[in-house]
């Protein structure tokens, strides 16, 4: 089973904007219940998008630059990169089918 990985914001560069792949990144904090709630969701997803998506995970409490220069306001926010810009962005806790979506649209 593929996890997501986690990042922060001195690898953020290297691993989601310069990635070839999209790129998608769960802005998520210890104490957030909802983050807790789809963490098994991104974990399926991975799964499912193997190869053709990379799964990231940012913990907001300790990579405030990043949560900030992207205007994370509630957790969880699931961004969507693609070519090194973010292309969309889903937030709150949200059905898999929602996020499957998503995805695929950013591959296509």
């Amino acid at each position: 089973m593929t996890k997501p990985v986690d990042v922060g914001d001195a690898e953020f560069q290297a691993s989601v904007l310069d990635s070839d792949v999209p790129v998608l990144v769960d802005f998520w904090a210890e104490w957030c219940g909802p983050c807790k709630m789809i963490a098994p969701v991104v974990d399926e997803l991975s799964d499912e998008f193997e190869g053709k998506v990379k799964f990231t995970k940012l913990n907001v409490d300790f990579n405030p630059q990043t949560s900030a220069k992207y205007g994370v306001r509630s957790i969880p926010t699931l961004l969507i990169f693609k070519g090194g810009a973010p292309v969309d962005q889903v937030v709150g806790a949200v059905p898999k089918s929602v996020l499957q979506q998503r995805l695929e649209k950013a591959i296509g």
